[in-house]
This record gives structure tokens, sequence and C-alpha cells, in this order.
């Protein structure tokens, strides 16, 4: 069981990785690097991983005694020293290859993977975009992303409730970066852990629709300190829903002051120009100019 959270262990599963070769050259792709765990393989192309020694599996017998709090803090600050190793390597890798990285974080059914083929058909299908969905179970929301003709990488933490960076450093194995595209990882639905795992990603972006309390930050305030933008999804529904969208903003921005926000619908359009062009201000930021997205972003 993960010292962290608790969540379950050794159930991960990753639906289009190499897992045979980690030996890749070029931009966006995979370089040497070496992994303490075991696979399994299926017929139907999935892997299994075993993280029991790696990041968020590691587990010490004595963290359960009831005077031991050091120790569980001391376990807690050796995984996440360890998840931020594989981070920097992520990131680094990224950054090679001239790609922008988001990881998408939000409560279950805010509208992630809708915001994601929203964002596909904006751009066109020309922009060199590509994702990583993590669920625990199904793969519905890759094989949703892969119906737009965008590759998508399915992992599956079976009990787990977040992905980590090690967990990212297999799934992008699995994918070929274009060089200046984007890369968006859906993070399992959850507003909790995931804050506390850094996946290599260059900014979090804290999805909130306004189906769910206005007081979602303050319940929530490590995911929103830790996001750069918060998008307020599902904003056609405001008229029918009881919903104070300022008090939202208020509240986010006393959890982070500097949080920037943006109010869209995947469905009626309304803030999709915005978010092209935050998308294109964080390329530009990055150093990972996609002239598509660029391009589509100026004209929408």
């Amino acid at each position: 069981m993960c010292s962290v959270c608790g969540c379950g262990e050794g159930e991960v599963r990753i639906d289009g990785t190499a897992a045979d070769d980690h030996h890749h050259n070029g931009h966006g792709s995979a370089q040497h690097h070496h992994h303490n765990h075991h696979h399994a393989h299926h017929a139907d192309g999935t892997l299994d991983l075993d993280f029991r020694n790696e990041i968020t599996h590691e587990h010490d017998p004595g963290s359960e005694d009831g005077g031991s709090g050091s120790r569980l803090l001391r376990i807690e600050q050796d995984i996440l020293a360890k998840n931020d190793g594989f981070a920097a390597g992520n990131r680094e890798r990224l950054n090679a290859a001239g790609v922008l990285a988001l990881n998408l974080v939000s409560s279950p059914g805010a509208g992630k993977t809708t915001l994601l083929t929203a964002t596909i058909a904006a751009l066109g299908g020309g922009a060199r975009v590509a994702v990583i969905e993590g669920d625990q179970e199904t793969a519905n929301d890759a094989e949703r992303i892969r119906e737009t003709g965008v590759p998508a990488v399915q992992i599956n933490t079976g009990r787990g409730c977040h992905l980590d960076a090690h967990m990212i450093a297999h799934a992008l194995d699995g994918l070929t970066l274009a060089e200046g595209g984007v890369l968006f990882i859906e993070n399992v639905g959850n507003l909790v852990c995931p804050a506390a795992f850094d996946l290599g990603e260059h900014h979090k972006v804290a999805i909130l629709s306004i189906t769910e309390g206005e007081d979602k930050p303050l319940k929530y305030p490590d995911m929103f300190a830790a996001s750069d933008l918060m998008i307020l999804n599902k904003i056609d529904l405001l008229p029918y829903v009881d919903f104070d969208a300022e008090s939202c903003v208020d509240y986010a921005r006393r959890v982070n002051p500097d949080i920037q926000i943006l109010r869209l619908s995947s469905r009626s359009g309304e803030g999709m120009a915005a978010w092209l062009a935050w998308l294109r201000d964080a390329q530009r930021r990055s150093g990972a100019g996609s002239p598509d997205v660029a391009r589509v972003a100026n004209h929408a």
C-alpha cells in the first residue's frame, strides 16, 4: 500500500507502450533508463507493471507502528523525492523534444476528456498533439482520443488514485513526440493526491465544472495552489445550476493569488479562443512553440 495516500500497489497497466525497447533516438524518443520492476505481457498488447520497488508503492513494514510518525514522514519524503527524480528526467526529455506538457487535474466528471476532444477539433487536426490518459480502469477515454486521430496511451492504475512520474516515463516510450507539439496528461479524477506528484509537466491545469460546488478551491487547496491555470468548465450550464462563479474565482485566488482563470464551455465553444491563446503563450514560455497551435490560436 502506498504510504503517501494509501492507494493500491502493483496493479498498473499501460496500453500502447513500447515495453520491449527502451533504446530510442531522436527528438521525442525515449532515452535509455533503468527500471526496477517486473513486466507481465498480455495478448491484447497491454502491459502490467509491478511498481512495488518504485515510487508510490514502496512500503516499510515498520511504518504502521503507531509510534513511528517520524518514520512515516521519512518514507513519504523518500517517495516524493524519488518521484521528483523521475519527473526531472521526464521534463528534460520533453524539453529536448520541444514539447509542452500539461497535467490536467480535476474531480471525476469535470469534463477533461471532452475538453481534450474539443481542443483537438479546434486545432483542426494540424497540431502535433499526444495524450496520456489516466484512469483506474477501462481504456474508454484513450479510445475517444484515438478516434480524433491523435495518439493516446492509456494508464490504468487499478486501486491507485493518481499518476506518478515513473508511470509517465513508461507511457512516453509508447508515444512519438513531435517537436514543437503538446502532450496532454489527463490525470486520474481526484483533487487530492495528484497535487503532490510532479509528472514532469510544465503546468498543472485544474478543471472545475460549474456542476460542482464553488468552494472546491477552499476544500482542496493543495491542488489549486499547485495549478497555474483553473478552467471553469461547462459554463453553458450556469443558467440551470446554483453556482456562484465570482465566489469560486475569489476562493481560487485566496488559495493561489497567481492562478490564471478561464471560463469555458467545451460544448458551446465559449472561451475556446482564450484557451487556445493560453496554450500558445505557454508554448512560447516553455520554448515549445508549435506553429500549428500558434496559427490556430492567432485566428481563433
